[in-house]
């Protein structure tokens, strides 16, 4: 069995794959990256998705793993996250692989990143709870304990003070607030604090494009879990997503 697999990260503003080494994490191609069609309609993102693979050119025993922001269950997409609103309750997995002539696995897109941190990245080794979040337009996050990944867990909507915390939280919350790093830090403190408080993790990755100025941030945290920054960037997403469907395969 090739430990060669596939992995296409769809997103809200950009669609990119590669073929991915699984037992080492390592892309063995250039990463290739389309924008996603205006609207995000179904047919539209997959006939990217097909003319990446078409541009990737993997053999036919190469696995193909997708990941996609929104809770998937049992092959549908069940919320739709940057994207069109006809993903909610679409028969997301039956389409791809009527498109691509194979068989995917699926995955939420912040589940795969976690997983690829957890294998590969900044959580490698370590046991016991870890989370991942993503500080982006929302918060994404995964659950990965003791390596088994714990799929769909939504936890960027904690509410906390009334409101659902990602609205206030997110980056895209310091920009549109216009909050200093302190500022924002005193929010990702009450955030963080709530997760700690309910889960009791051992590590907290932080992921999105911010996490690259975590130095800003991270420090004026005060928690007892360990939090650091991500390290596998904008290929975590497809990383995790080909090692699934590696793994799915065998």
């Amino acid at each position: 069995m090739t430990s060669l697999a596939v992995g296409v990260d769809i997103g809200g503003t950009g669609i990119k794959g590669a073929i991915v080494d699984t037992e080492s994490g390592q892309l063995t191609t250039d990463r290739i990256k389309k924008a996603t069609p205006e609207g995000g309609k179904p047919h539209d993102i997959v006939d990217v998705a097909k003319s990446i693979l078409d541009d990737l050119s993997p053999a036919s025993d190469v696995a193909v793993g997708v990941c996609f922001p929104a809770i998937v269950r049992d092959g549908k997409t069940m919320s739709a996250a940057n994207v069109s609103k006809k993903w909610i309750g679409f028969e997301a997995e039956s389409l791809f692989e009527k498109e691509l002539g194979r068989s995917i696995h699926f995955v939420n897109d912040a589940d795969a990143a976690g997983f690829a941190e957890q294998q590969f990245g900044a959580a490698k080794g370590r046991d016991g709870l870890v989370i991942m979040t993503t500080l982006g337009t929302g918060i994404g996050t995964a659950l990965i304990n003791d390596g088994v990944l714990i799929v769909n867990a939504e936890l960027g909507h904690l509410e906390i003070e009334g409101v659902d915390y990602e609205t206030k939280a997110s980056f895209a919350a310091k920009e549109r607030d216009d909050l200093t790093w302190k500022h924002w830090a005193k929010r990702l403190q009450k955030y963080y604090s709530r997760l700690e408080a309910l889960l009791s993790p051992e590590l907290i990755v932080v992921g999105g494009g911010v996490s690259k100025q975590h130095e800003e941030f991270l420090p004026l945290l005060d928690l007892q879990a360990e939090i650091i920054p991500a390290t596998l960037r904008n290929n975590a997403g497809i990383i995790g997503a080909a090692t699934l469907a590696a793994r799915s395969a065998r």
